[in-house]
């Protein structure tokens, strides 16, 4: 059975979304929340394995709510439920760990099924979500890298390399993705510490953090 905790500050909500859930057998409604604060309580008491998120809620919104309850339990899956398709909202949330973004919109199957997904570890992002994150995503990479161009004189291929950096890469990843050998990996990182001003990854992923505010 797949304990669900609804969090939502709108009552008639709440309790259609129970009464549609449950309706499907495998699962069950272990608690109701009206905001990210009481989310985090019941979470800490009923353990669910699956919480139903909204974004915009007093006390504590469901970006916030969903960073503490990952950093209570990681075990425990958020699935952002809202109305709002803002790109801000989706990609905080993603990065504080939900495991996926839908909207109100979605039909009763397809949610019940987004459930199934998120336990088994799956990531639900919708093809009109996936997209916002991919656009989102290419105007802040495309904004430090012309930032990281103008400020420290980078190169376009030493400015796309501190981006990968950035995003996380390992020298080997970097390697296949752009198709040039370990060793030519490692003299543009070199360059690019040196442009920086910096000694290490860490020093730089620091520096690009400032950038990028």
């Amino acid at each position: 059975m797949i304990k669900v905790l609804l969090c939502d500050d709108q009552t008639l909500l709440t309790q259609s979304l129970r009464t549609v859930i449950e309706s499907y057998g495998d699962i069950m409604v272990c608690g109701i929340a009206k905001d990210g604060e009481e989310a985090l309580e019941i979470c800490k008491a009923a353990h669910p394995d699956v919480v139903l998120m909204d974004i915009r809620m007093p006390a504590m919104n469901g970006v916030v709510a969903t960073k503490k309850i990952k950093e209570l339990d990681d075990n425990i899956k958020v699935i952002v439920l809202t109305t709002f398709d803002d790109s801000d909202y989706i990609l905080g949330a993603i990065n504080n760990g939900a495991s996926g973004y839908l909207l109100k919109d979605i039909g009763a199957e397809a949610l019940v099924d987004s459930i199934r997904s998120a336990v088994k570890g799956d990531t639900i992002l919708p093809t009109k979500i996936a997209k916002k994150i991919t656009d989102a995503a290419m105007l802040v990479s495309d904004d430090k890298e012309i930032k990281l161009k103008k400020t420290y004189g980078l190169s376009d291929r030493e400015a796309e390399i501190a981006d990968m950096i950035f995003d996380g890469f390992t020298n080997r990843q970097i390697s296949s993705a752009l198709k040039i050998s370990d060793g030519t990996v490692r003299n543009y990182i070199s360059t690019v510490y040196m442009k920086l001003g910096v000694d290490n990854r860490a020093d730089a992923v620091a520096l690009m953090k400032k950038l990028g505010k």
